[in-house]
């Protein structure tokens, strides 16, 4: 959505977005850029296709507008969940 917003705005021949997400859980060990080095860590791949006549340097900014959406920013951030029984 964030990324449709933006191409909209801008007067972008975006038509379409799809995305694909795939988890799985890792060794920590295993993810070189990651900051904990001890036990499973989970693990995203996010393909993004992006339909029209877009300019190589739209399709990158795009891709930047989108891993600045409030989902993305989210998941990539230290998350703090409470549990309370109403």
């Amino acid at each position: 959505m964030t990324i449709a917003l933006y191409a909209r705005r801008k007067g972008w021949p975006l038509r379409d977005v799809t995305v694909h997400l795939r988890h799985s859980r890792i060794h920590a060990e295993d993810c070189e850029a990651c900051e904990t080095g001890q036990g499973m860590l989970d693990h995203i791949e996010l393909q993004v296709a992006l339909d029209g006549e877009l300019l190589d340097e739209q399709r990158n900014r795009l891709l930047e507008i989108g891993n600045m959406c409030p989902v993305h920013r989210t998941l990539t951030s230290e998350i703090d969940i409470r549990s309370v029984l109403m």
